[in-house]
Formats: C-alpha cells, sequence, structure tokens
C-alpha cells in the first residue's frame, strides 16, 4: 500500500464506515480481485457442469480407451474441426494406438444439441476428446468439469460446519473458562496430536462400504469438519480473552446483560472479520483433504466423480510413462488452492485497514 493510498485511508476513515473502509481495501489488491474472478469461473462452471461438458462424463466408450488429448483446428471455410481417427492393437502390449485420420473433418458446433438432445457449449459428431481418455473411454475433460462439484462444494461445506463449532465452541471456553475451557482446549489438543493423513485413512476407511455416493460424500465433509475447527476454535477463544476484559464488555455485564446478549453483541462481531479469513485459508485445505482421501481410494466412490477420483487412476508409475494426460486433474486443484490463498491473503489485509 502507498504513502497516498495510506493517507486517503486515514483521511475517509472518519466518512466512511468499517465495512466500506475494508471493501475500499479489498479494492485495491489485485491479486484478491484476480482470485475472486478465477474461482467465480470455476464455480459458475462447476454449477453448469453438464453444459460446459462435450459428453456426458459416465459414457463409457472401450474403442477410444486411453485415447491422447486431439488437437482443435481452424479453417477460414469450415471453422473448427477435428479430425477422425485410426486404431491398431499393438501385439505386445494389447494396447490400442491412434493415429490421426486428416482425411476425415468433423466440424465443431457452439451451442448445439447432442443426440440425446442435451444443449452443449461445444459439440462435434466426430471424436472430439481435448483432454483425452481414461480407462474406460470416458472424456477427461467432461469428468473434470463434473468433478468440481464435488471438489468445491466439499470446501464450503466443510468450511461452514468447521466454522460453526469453531466459533461457537471457541467462544464458550474463552467467555466461560474454567472447567469448559480445561475441557475444550484438551479435546483441540487431542486433535492436533495425530497426523492429519493417517487419520484422514483410518475415518474414511470407517465408513461403510455399502453407502451411496451422496452418503459417502455427506460423510467426507463432516470427517473433515471434525478434524479442521480445533485451529479456529483456539484463534476465536484468544480474541474472546481480551475482548471479555474491555470496558464495553464489563459495562454490559454491569448492565445485567445475559450471556447470550454479551456474546451475540460485543464478543462474536469483533471476530467477524478474523472468522471470514480464517475460513478464506480453511478452504483449499478442505479440498486438498477431499482429494487425498479421494485419491487413496478411501474418499468419493463411483459413479460419481472428483478431482481426487479422477487422480487415483494415476496412481500406477505405467500410467504416468504410458498416460501422461491423466495428471491434468491437478491442474484446476493447483490453481483453486492459489487462488483461495491470494483470496485469503487479500481479506487478511483488508480486515484492518488503518493498517
Amino acid at each position: 500500500m502507498t504513502t497516498v493510498d495510506q493517507a486517503e485511508t486515514v483521511r475517509d476513515s472518519g466518512y466512511l464506515s468499517y465495512r466500506a473502509l475494508i471493501w475500499r481495501r479489498f479494492r485495491m489488491n489485485r491479486m484478491g480481485i484476480v482470485a475472486v474472478l478465477i474461482l467465480a469461473m470455476f464455480y459458475f462452471v462447476a454449477i453448469f457442469a453438464g453444459f460446459f461438458s462435450p459428453y456426458d462424463h459416465n459414457d463409457i466408450r472401450i474403442q477410444v480407451r486411453y485415447l491422447p488429448p486431439q488437437e482443435l483446428h481452424f479453417d477460414w471455410s469450415t471453422g473448427f474441426y477435428v479430425n477422425g481417427l485410426t486404431s491398431t492393437q499393438n501385439p505386445e502390449t494389447l494396447e490400442l494406438e491412434y493415429e490421426t485420420d486428416r482425411s476425415q473433418r468433423f466440424p465443431v458446433r457452439f451451442l448445439s444439441r447432442d443426440g440425446s438432445g442435451n444443449l452443449r457449449l461445444v459439440h462435434s459428431n466426430g471424436p472430439m476428446y481435448l483432454l483425452g481418455t481414461d480407462r474406460m473411454g470416458r472424456d477427461l475433460l467432461s469428468r473434470i468439469f463434473h468433478g468440481a462439484r464435488v471438489s468445491l462444494t466439499v470446501g464450503i461445506i466443510g468450511v461452514f460446519l468447521s466454522l460453526i463449532l469453531g466459533s461457537v465452541l471457541g467462544t464458550l471456553s474463552g467467555y466461560f473458562g474454567g472447567w469448559i475451557d480445561h475441557a475444550l482446549q484438551r479435546v483441540v489438543e487431542i486433535l492436533a496430536s495425530f497426523p492429519p493423513i493417517p487419520l484422514w485413512m483410518a475415518l474414511g476407511a470407517a465408513l461403510p462400504a455399502g453407502w451411496t455416493s451422496i452418503e459417502t460424500y455427506l460423510g467426507i465433509t463432516i470427517i473433515l469438519s471434525i478434524i479442521s475447527w480445533g485451529g479456529l476454535a483456539r484463534e476465536v477463544r484468544g480474541k474472546v480473552l481480551v475482548f471479555r476484559e474491555q470496558d464495553y464488555t464489563t459495562a454490559a455485564r454491569s448492565a445485567g446483560a445475559g450471556h447470550w446478549h454479551i456474546i451475540s453483541r460485543h464478543l462474536l462481531p469483533g471476530c467477524y472479520s478474523h472468522i471470514i479469513v480464517v475460513a478464506t485459508l480453511a478452504i483449499p485445505g478442505m479440498i486438498l483433504g477431499e482429494t487425498a482421501l479421494s485419491f487413496l481410494g478411501l474418499g468419493i466412490r463411483p459413479p460419481m466423480t472428483s478431482w481426487g477420483v479422477l487422480l487415483e487412476e494415476a496412481q500406477r508409475v505405467t500410467v504416468l510413462l504410458n498416460h501422461p494426460w491423466l495428471l491434468f486433474p491437478a491442474s484446476p486443484v493447483l490453481v483453486v488452492v492459489i487462488a483461495f490463498n491470494f483470496l485469503g491473503d487479500a481479506l487478511r489485509d483488508a480486515a484492518d485497514p488503518y493498517s
């Protein structure tokens, strides 16, 4: 922040509300704005994944299994098109090998309907697999779009649940103290003493094998929430310990205000900015947690898909050597995690507009 910006913030602090100052400071952070735009794009694509996907993400086409990414061509006379394919079976590896048939051209249409009547952003009557296919011949691009629904929402839902647990229990621990504080802090220390990956594996393996995909999804979300609330609870507790000794809290207590009034009107509002920042920075951890569980085969199960499920297929070294495009799902994970971290840093700076 430049000296001119600091001077303008101090000058306007007497005229703008605290929220307006936060928004003003946030707008000055270009990386934070870029992160918001990137995340908005990812969530928009996830919501309308069926429209953006060239194919149904569960369509199996064994005849094009392990197909490398195809090239998208452009010609001024025909527009965008993809070439046809010819396949032969390798007599040694028994795997299909593909060659581009340049004599065949299949035009790429935009905003058209496929054979099932579903509206697609991009569609072609010929083979159009821009990111390749997996071992079942399913379009990897379509599966990445649909996998975003699970991987992105598990972070939002998980953080929402952990926020409730961390905020409420942290406030109770700091406000009442005594045996409540000791009991809650011992629980937090126990959760923090376990290494995260083995703990995720143990809790993920405890899920019944007969659960449906939706039940497994909710189970993974609850597991991640239960594990991750301790850090926020301790941070909120530290702030509440300071706020409860302030003059306005003592005055409210002397005036006969109840515990809930003091907590809801004088303690929690002072923690809101910190809670928002912590939540923003915790979402990437939730996404990585779900990705790790699914990668290890203990998370989301087919027919549901997520980025972790897609990366699970790339565990073997032979697959990576022969079919490296199966690592493409790691790219959106990396971009989303970095964007959330930039957003969290921007919110952390904006939450203190007087600095």
